[in-house]
Order: C-alpha cells, then sequence, then structure tokens
C-alpha cells in the first residue's frame, strides 16, 4: 500500500490551524514565564567563571591552590573562593503529545496536552531569556528569540499514539532535560530513556500532569471508559467499588515513577490542571537548578 503525497488543500487547511494556535499559546507561554522571572537560571551555581559568588568552608579533597589566603586569614578555617557557573546549559523538552494527554475532566478546564505544551514553552522561554540553549525532544537544542517560535510550531503537532515514549535524540552530554507527561503507559520506554539520559550524563525533572478526575475519580453508577484512543472500552455498573483500587494503583504509579526519577538523580513532581500553570513552571525551574 502505497501513501499519497497530502494535497495542497490539506497542507492549506494545516497551516490555516497552525496559524491560529501559534500566537495564542506564544502569547500566553511568554505571559506566563513573565509571571516567575526570577533571575538567570542556571547561573548562581559553583562553576568556572570570572565572577565571584561566595565563600565556602574547605573540604577535604580541595587543592591548596583553591583557598583563598587572604580570606582564610581572618579566622581559623580555611575558605575557599567560588566562582559562578557562565557556561550556557542545553536543555531538552519533551512534551508528551499522545491522546491519553488529551483528555480533561471538565469543559472549562485545560487538558493535559494544552498545560504540557504551555508549561513546555514558557519553560523555553524562561531558559532562552537566561542565555542558555533550549530544544524540544528530537531537535538540537539552540538559543535566541527564534526558538521559542520554532518550539510553539513543533508543539501545535499531536501523536496518534495512545500514550507517550520520551524521546532521547537531541539530549547533550552533560545537559538537561524535562519531561511532561501523564506517564500512564508503560514505564518500559521511560526507564530506557532515563537510562540512556542517566549514560550521557543527563539531569533533569519528571513533571506527570493529570486532570483532577484522574486524581480523584469522583465517578459512580453506571460508567463507561473509553481510553482517548478508542483502542479501550471498560463498563461497569458500579464504578464506585472501584475507587479504592483505581487510587491504590495511582499512588502505586506515582512511586514507582518518583524511584525511576530518584535512581538517576532527577526531580520528580505531579502537577494538577486544576491548580496554576505557574505553579508548575515555578517548581519546574527551581527543580533545574537544584532546588525543590
Amino acid at each position: 500500500m502505497s501513501l499519497s503525497a497530502p494535497s495542497s488543500a490539506d497542507l492549506r487547511t494545516r497551516a490555516e490551524v497552525l496559524g491560529q494556535a501559534l500566537p495564542p499559546l506564544l502569547a500566553e507561554a511568554e505571559h506566563l514565564a513573565q509571571t516567575v522571572m526570577l533571575g538567570e537560571h542556571g547561573r548562581r551555581r559553583a562553576g568556572q567563571g570570572d565572577e565571584f559568588w561566595q565563600y565556602r568552608p574547605a573540604h577535604a579533597g580541595d587543592s591548596a591552590r583553591s583557598i583563598d589566603w587572604r580570606r582564610s586569614a581572618r579566622s581559623d578555617a580555611h575558605f575557599i573562593r567560588e566562582r559562578e557557573w557562565q557556561a550556557a546549559q542545553s536543555v531538552t523538552i519533551w512534551v508528551d503529545a499522545s491522546r491519553s494527554m488529551g483528555f480533561s475532566g471538565a469543559k472549562e478546564r485545560a487538558s493535559k496536552a494544552d498545560r504540557a505544551r504551555l508549561i513546555g514553552l514558557a519553560l523555553g522561554v524562561l531558559l532562552l531569556r537566561s542565555g542558555e540553549r533550549v530544544g524540544l525532544a528530537g531537535q538540537p537544542p539552540r538559543p535566541g528569540r527564534s526558538q521559542v517560535v520554532a518550539m510553539a510550531a513543533a508543539l501545535a503537532t499531536g501523536s496518534a499514539a495512545d500514550y507517550g515514549s520520551p524521546e532521547v535524540a537531541g539530549m547533550v552530554a552533560h545537559g538537561r532535560a524535562v519531561f511532561l507527561s501523564d506517564f500512564l503507559g508503560p514505564l518500559e520506554d521511560l526507564e530506557t530513556a532515563l537510562a540512556a539520559a542517566s549514560d550521557r550524563g543527563v539531569r533533569g525533572v519528571m513533571m506527570q500532569i493529570l486532570d483532577p478526575a484522574e486524581e480523584e475519580f469522583p465517578f459512580d453508577g453506571r460508567t463507561i471508559f473509553d481510553s482517548m484512543g478508542g483502542s479501550l472500552t471498560h463498563e461497569t455498573q458500579s464504578a464506585g467499588e472501584l475507587r479504592a483500587r483505581y487510587l491504590a494503583r495511582l499512588a502505586e504509579r506515582k512511586d514507582r515513577l518518583q524511584a525511576l526519577a530518584r535512581a538517576v538523580g532527577w526531580h520528580f513532581s505531579a502537577h494538577h490542571t486544576g491548580d496554576t500553570a505557574q505553579a508548575g513552571l515555578l517548581w519546574a525551574y527551581r527543580a533545574l537548578e537544584g532546588g525543590r
């Protein structure tokens, strides 16, 4: 079976849809990023550079050359003069675009996909403003304002898969990475991706994005559950009886995700679409700096 090239009408329709979605996403991401401007990402950490950052007590293993003898002479302890890190980081952001992410438990609430795209793009805006190189998974990280537009365009496309699999293509050795997903599918691909990232010395953050309905399971009586892709259907006459088992399975999944992240030195957190996007962005921004 051969696949024909898309017609000009199809391309025009897709371009129009993209053109309609792109400006609102960009504007919203820019506004969100502006609300959490906390200073330059990645600069307030020790490393090679010219700017003085802080003094710290000397530890076993520090060389004598690194001791600031003038500062140490004023006390009984030895002190190290640390400088700020001035090398730009490369950050790769993976935003799950699978069908599972299209779920929203309420008409007035953003879908998981919309929230993931917004946080991912706003985080990219913050990092690029700080001089970092940023890219979506599968693309090489680049600096500059034009990268924001390219990322927004790439985020406008979806996936036909029921659940997403993290991509490691484009990750730079010893760089940073961000995974935004509901992580409700099989975990084998996530485990493989984290292992590959760890082998490259990549550190990062995992944010599980869930709808409040997925956290609370507010269903009772006769209910039909359909997967977003339509491949799975389950009908029950007493959904309330499933609540305890469902919540237990969800707690197990979160514990497993936390353990996977901890094993490779990553940070993990759950974010709900019923909460503000600002809260999720702020956590991811700080976690990339090594904090909580």
